[in-house]
């Protein structure tokens, strides 16, 4: 049976449409078993500006209608409320409706087993907002609909890659609520999450809080009182677990081979490495989800969209990622 791999265009005012065309129609995507899920005629429009204009759209109902073959974009539509009033390149409520609309019709048919995975382009959560859907992002989204309890986000590149305990919250609020529980839940996601992908003896270290992993306790205490207690613990369980390490050279010891995945305090301690060291390859995945998903490491970037300027590296590793663990 073909492992299909489901595509959702994101907001359709960034540049989520012109990579999926561009992903579907070059290289070795060509043909392979995916289905888009999103408006056609916002397909149609970016398509009629001469990207990738020897490609062809079939609408399909479900994934079983779908027919691979090279140049052609099987799609589900979900159509914008109004697609003639969709406007490039800005924050609308419709947009934002629209990319939750994808993310569940996605995720319905990832569970109902019509698809195996999902790789998702980026959406803008201020759309998202305006739409009435108030979720952080995709992996809170996700984690939802999916009614999925132990969750991380993982940044992945074949240099790098990174999980972690927070993300879209704010400094102040992740030193509030830093907890040995949601620590050693991430440690554990992480081992489960390697193994499902090829590893089969995880390697994880785990960065500290403050500068130099808080120095005994000269930089903070996070460290002695919350950090170091979850990683013995998970020790104990049997994880090959390093830490509290220091963060400003934990990174690259992962980079260069010492650990298979480093476990990230917040949003930039994991982002800045790994965009500095993959920025147009990175690919974000859940992981704990009942399915893969990854996704485009990188945003709706409203200042190129339509203009046949966007990359499409990232959002095409995205895809091949989510084929290449669906196979395994």
């Amino acid at each position: 049976m073909t492992k299909i791999i489901a595509v959702t265009m994101g907001d359709p005012a960034g540049i989520g449409p012109e990579i999926i065309i561009k992903s579907l129609t070059e290289g070795k995507l060509s043909g392979a078993p995916i289905v888009v899920v999103g408006c056609v005629q916002t397909l149609r429009r970016i398509m009629a500006m001469n990207i990738a204009p020897f490609a062809q759209l079939r609408v399909i109902d479900s994934p079983a209608m779908a027919e691979f073959s090279p140049g052609t974009i099987n799609i589900i539509d979900e159509p914008l409320a109004a697609p003639e009033e969709l406007q490039v390149g800005v924050v609308q409520a419709q947009a934002g409706d629209l990319a939750y609309r994808c993310i569940k019709r996605a995720t319905e048919l990832a569970l109902a087993g019509e698809v195996k995975a999902i790789a998702t382009a980026p959406l803008n959560k201020e759309a998202l907002h305006l739409a009435g859907h108030h979720y952080p992002g995709h992996t809170e989204m996700l984690a939802h609909l999916t009614d999925t309890k132990d969750y991380a986000m993982v940044l992945y590149t074949g240099q790098l890659k990174v999980i972690h305990i927070t993300t879209h919250i704010s400094m102040r609020k992740f030193l509030d609520t830093l907890n040995q529980p949601r620590i050693e839940t991430v440690i554990r996601v992480a081992d489960n999450f390697l193994r499902r992908v090829g590893y089969s003896q995880p390697r994880i270290a785990v960065a500290g809080v403050n500068p130099h992993a808080g120095e005994n306790g000269l930089f903070g205490d996070e460290e002695i009182r919350i950090v170091g207690p979850a990683v013995e613990a998970m020790k104990a369980r049997g994880i090959n677990v390093t830490g509290p390490c220091p963060p400003d050279t934990v990174f690259m010891q992962c980079h260069e081979g010492m650990y298979d995945i480093v476990v990230a305090m917040y949003h930039d301690q994991g982002h800045i490495p790994l965009k500095l060291l993959g920025f147009y390859d990175g690919v974000n995945i859940t992981a704990g989800l009942p399915f893969i998903r990854t996704s485009a490491d990188h945003g709706t970037a409203f200042d190129i969209a339509w203009t046949g300027k966007a990359k499409s590296e990232s959002m095409a590793t995205s895809i091949e990622l989510a084929m290449q663990i669906a196979r395994e």
